[in-house]
């Protein structure tokens, strides 16, 4: 399935050097301050002793972490916009995978613990971010491996917590979302979980999902500065419809719902 993106056959744009130059000027320090300033800071909010304070329905530690994570996303030039409501409680939320910033993105809507690829837990900031906030790490290609991360997902959910799934289980070039593995759903259905859609999309009408997404050989460090350097953009966070296990066929249907209805909110 194409990406919605009317501009699907550009490549990523370049800015003017000056331009860049002078994002990079203002943004570093920025950056530097949120990690070694406002993160410790984030951090303090998980300490026993506030671990009981909350916030209207939500801990003081999510809510922190959102913020935080809504202050990377304002760094790196992200204006974001929300559609729709996350869902309370216990909840799958599935959505399209275009680069490492979808988990800041979501982050900074709702706390949720992600599924993702082990060799994330090695890059430099975000690996440790992401071990932090609650991510379970996959070895892909491992049944062994992601048994583990469905007993760990649904004991999760029974708990009342909720996840995050990259469901097409990796980015593609952010032209297209590919086909939801539908395993990843058994632990929704085992535990009688709402999956809540959501469609991740950057610039207007989705324009710059090519440009945000990791380009043709290029690594996280490579990818995380190009970004740092774009110009400002729209991000767009769609919350939709939730799925109910007990009013569908099984995980596969599930799979093919959620992926139907992300994509049609990508075309509007």
């Amino acid at each position: 399935m194409n990406a919605p993106s009317p501009h699907a056959g550009a490549t990523a744009p370049t800015t003017a050097p000056a331009a860049r130059a002078l994002r990079y000027l203002v943004r570093v320090p920025l950056l530097l301050w949120h990690v070694f300033v406002d993160l410790p800071l984030t951090l303090l909010t998980a300490v026993p002793f506030l671990e009981n304070v909350r916030i209207g329905d939500e801990s003081l530690e999510h809510r922190a972490i959102r913020a935080w994570s809504a202050g990377l996303m304002w760094i790196f030039g992200f204006r974001l916009r929300r559609i729709g409501q996350p869902l309370p409680g216990a909840a799958m939320f599935v959505a399209n995978h275009v680069s490492w910033i979808d988990i800041e993105t979501l982050h900074s809507q709702r706390m949720m613990g992600f599924v993702a690829k082990r060799e994330i837990a090695s890059w430099p900031v975000v690996g440790w971010l992401a071990s932090r906030g609650e991510t379970i790490f996959h070895a892909r290609g491992s049944t062994e491996s992601l048994g583990g991360v469905l007993h760990e997902m649904l004991g999760r959910l029974r708990e009342g917590r909720s996840i995050g799934v990259f469901p097409e289980g990796g980015t593609r070039g952010g032209r297209e979302i590919g086909p939801f593995h539908a395993r990843i759903f058994l632990a929704a259905v085992e535990a009688g979980v709402p999956v809540q859609p959501v469609a991740l999309r950057y610039g207007e009408h989705g324009d710059a999902q090519h440009v945000v997404a990791f380009q043709p050989g290029e690594s996280f460090l490579a990818n995380f500065l190009r970004l740092l350097g774009e110009p400002p953009r729209l991000a767009e966070v769609h919350f939709l419809e939730p799925i109910l296990p007990a009013q569908t066929e099984g995980r596969r249907r599930i799979a093919e719902t959620a992926r139907t209805r992300i994509i049609e909110a990508m075309k509007s």
